[in-house]
């Protein structure tokens, strides 16, 4: 059994993520599992199990349409089912278009404020965003 905190923590985060981009509660998803609250609950938290691999968390895998071997396979490094991964968004903003943007937003939700006050405001926007590198 692989006991990479890693590979575990990346499970958790898929299983989780799977369940929440189809709108189940962990109670939703121990029920069809036929697993307690607290295994989905484990499960999701990425915490490595003591010694093997628990039977619930193929089960709860199951009960969110995974496929058998899919555990496994995000353990082993492998893209969880369904597409969701990890990407850096970073180099999919294009800076003059996220300025046009909060600047079309700040039009919008301004009323009285000349264009020299918003385009101040979202420069200032702008900077915020820089120093925490999100642009």
């Amino acid at each position: 059994m692989n006991r990479d905190p890693e590979a575990w923590a990346r499970l958790g985060q898929a299983l989780a993520n799977t369940r929440q981009a189809q709108k189940l509660r962990q109670e939703d998803v121990a029920e069809k599992a036929g697993v307690s609250l607290k295994s989905v609950q484990s499960a999701e938290s990425g915490v490595v199990p003591k010694a093997r691999m628990p039977y619930t968390v193929p089960a709860i895998a199951r009960a969110i349409g995974w496929p058998d071997g899919a555990v496994d396979s995000v353990l082993d490094g492998g893209a969880p089912p369904g597409g969701w991964r990890d990407v850096s968004v970073q180099h999919l903003v294009d800076a003059s278009e996220l300025e046009a943007d909060l600047t079309n937003a700040m039009v919008r939700a301004t009323d009285g404020t000349t264009s020299a006050e918003i385009k101040a405001a979202t420069k200032a926007a702008l900077d915020v965003l820089r120093q925490h590198g999100l642009i």
